[in-house]
């Protein structure tokens, strides 16, 4: 019934006027004890002045601690800023009690009213005392009440000692439902290790062993460092991932709610922690000039890269946002979330960039200032069994809004590429490079700025390999890597739309901005990383399988092609590639002649593609037949594709 009451079927928290209540009464003993005390454990001391000085100090104290509000904590989480309460309430008590028997000497309001110093001294040590122990009583025995018939607590260690970690600590031992026990802290700093913190012992780090974790059966550790830098968390994470425990790290504080740390809070350490380069950072104060006053349409808008764009987008003072995509579903989601964020100028258009008429009526409609060209057909395995829907969303649909935003003399275009179409292998990136190229193409007719980004793989997109190794070791593995050194870039999702609303902004028409991201990922040590911060072990509990390349799929991701060169831009991460030169008028008439013709039969689509785009060689494909004929290039015949050296 206690429990039943203190979990909350009854009162869940006990009046504060019963919590005063109490503390006048535990005032009320403390100042009698005082008394026998001060007269050698006796009741030789005078009975009637007690009764008259008593009501007194009982309405002293009562004032302190309606003044200092010692009686508002709730007991079952009393801390440190609680017990300092209730020693501000008592010195303040106290000292009225002084200076009401110094008053009371000359004025004489209180016939015979006199307390000895000694009596108050006691009293208040004995007072502050008992009320701090109280409820140190009744925080202990609500805990022991909870935890009774729960499971056996788990066992974790908090890595970081410092203000940051013991505000971890309270929270994960004052959430009675958790069922924690924190074995130990793990802190560098020597003059902080031997010692304990609420009876807690601080290791150095070298005692994360496997014999020690085993030994007391720790099942995870959780870093709780505020001023550790990104590099620091991977060194840290990376010495303890190959033990048998989940790695989890506290937020930082700006991210608290309301200034507190809550345990559901503390998340997992992701792979996204562990990659070995930097976040990049950009700074978007010509974006909040570019945006002013600006209608703005975004293509694609509910995928990966697309919705992130539209977030970003809503937090800046543009006139009207126009978001077009056709999956309904997911647009829809998009709608709700900006609506519960409280963005609500914005109009979702549920629309296939391939319907000339329908875009044409948008584009008269909303008049773009900028345009946000993210639609496309992305995944390679699947567009290597479909080229010609490949070509229909990817070049068709580009060239269609290409073409609208030529016709209606919109400011801005912005494409979004991808390092596929970087020396192409497969059709996916063949028909983002045939994109690149028309852009380029309609880039020299008109006012229309079109801009080109290029990046590597987005953490966290749809069908990219996080998420899918995630399924895989929730199903218990194995994860599934094409090949043992297989590599990619990577950056986030936010960084990629990041570097997308920059080149808009600094872009003056023609360029292809990249990203500096770094040194590229093994993926075979990424499934390994994943693996260890699942709690698990490779090969013993998951295992990974390698299964071959896929159709189109290369082994090493570029975002240069042969022949380009780079020129910097105003941040030192974002570049323009200074492609080489092509015959415009005939690659625009190979385009044209690629978009409206029938060809259904798949090697008629690809043939052509490989005609605009030469260096696009087929890898690991059904589509490698078309390039077993040798080529021919500056009079010698070679099996490679062999590019000419082109003027800077």
């Amino acid at each position: 019934m206690i429990k039943d009451f203190l979990n909350g079927k009854g009162k869940r928290y006990a009046s504060k006027w019963t919590v005063l209540l109490i503390d006048i009464s535990i005032v009320s003993f403390s100042f009698i004890l005082a008394y026998i005390i001060r007269f050698n454990l006796s009741f030789n001391f005078d009975v009637q002045r007690l009764s008259i000085q008593l009501p007194i100090i009982m309405v002293l104290f009562l004032l302190s601690f309606l003044i200092v509000g010692s009686y508002k904590g709730v007991v079952r989480h009393t801390g440190i800023k609680d017990v300092y309460a209730i020693f501000n309430a008592v010195c303040l008590a106290s000292i009225g009690a002084i200076a009401v028997v110094m008053l009371n000497r000359y004025l004489d309001f209180v016939e015979g009213f006199t307390i000895p110093l000694s009596i108050i001294i006691i009293n208040s040590l004995l007072t502050f005392v008992a009320l701090a122990a109280s409820r140190y009583v009744f925080k202990i025995s609500y805990e022991s009440l909870m935890k009774r018939g729960q499971a056996p607590s788990k066992n974790l260690m908090i890595y970081g000692a410092g203000e940051s970690g013991i505000i971890t600590y309270n929270t994960l031992t004052n959430h009675s439902k958790m069922g924690v026990k924190v074995v130990g802290f793990v802190d560098n700093n020597l003059q902080k290790v031997g010692k304990q913190i609420n009876g807690v012992k601080v290791y150095d780090k070298s005692i994360l062993t496997e014999d020690f974790v085993k030994f007391n059966n720790i099942s995870e550790v959780i870093f709780s460092i505020q001023s550790i830098s990104p590099k620091q968390l991977r060194v840290l994470v990376n010495e303890i991932v190959d033990l048998p425990v989940k790695v989890k790290i506290v937020p930082p504080v700006e991210d608290w709610i309301n200034g507190e740390l809550k345990v559901s809070q503390i998340k997992r350490v992701q792979i996204e922690d562990l990659l070995d380069r930097p976040p990049i950072e950009i700074k978007n104060s010509k974006v909040v000039k570019d945006f002013d006053d600006k209608v703005i349409m975004v293509t694609g808008g509910a995928g990966s890269i697309g919705s992130e764009l539209v977030r970003q987008i809503c937090k800046y003072n543009y006139r009207s946002l126009i978001v077009v995509d056709q999956a309904e579903s997911a647009l829809y989601d998009l709608q709700q979330e900006l609506k519960q964020a409280g963005f609500f100028n914005f109009v979702p258009i549920v629309g296939d960039i391939r319907d000339k008429n329908k875009m044409r009526v948008l584009f008269d409609q909303y008049r773009p200032d900028r345009i946000f060209h993210a639609a496309a057909y992305k995944h390679v395995p699947l567009m290597e069994q479909n080229p010609y829907e490949a070509v229909k969303i990817n070049v068709a649909g580009t060239k269609t809004i290409v073409d609208l935003a030529f016709e209606y003399e919109v400011e801005k275009f912005v494409f979004v590429s991808t390092d596929k179409a970087v020396n192409p292998t497969n059709i996916m990136g063949a028909t983002k490079r045939i994109a690149e190229m028309y852009i380029s193409c309609r880039q020299q007719e008109g006012k229309t700025k079109f801009i080109t980004t290029r990046f590597g793989n987005v953490l966290g997109s749809n069908g990219s390999v996080i998420p899918l190794f995630r399924k895989q070791i929730e199903k218990g593995g194995p994860l599934t890597v094409t090949h043992k050194d297989i590599t990619r870039y990577f950056m986030t999702i936010p960084e990629a739309s990041q570097l997308v609303l920059e080149a808009g902004a600094m872009g003056k028409g023609g360029e292809i901005f990249i990203f500096d991201m770094g040194e590229s990922v093994k993926i075979m040590d990424l499934a390994k990383n994943m693996i260890r911060l699942s709690g698990l072990h490779y090969p013993d509990d998951i295992d990974i399988q390698i299964t071959g390349l896929r159709p189109g799929e290369k082994l090493y991701e570029e975002l240069l092609a042969n022949g380009e060169n780079t020129l910097p831009t105003y941040h030192d991460k974002i570049m323009i590639s200074k492609v080489r030169e092509i015959n415009y008028p005939k690659i625009r008439t190979m385009i044209d002649e690629l978009c409206i013709s029938n060809l259904f039969f798949k090697d008629n689509v690809v043939q052509l593609m490989k005609s605009i785009v030469p260096e696009y060689i087929s890898n690991n494909s059904d589509f490698c037949k078309l390039d077993e004929n040798t080529s021919t290039l500056n009079g010698k015949e070679s099996t490679k594709v062999q590019y000419p050296q082109l003027n800077n």
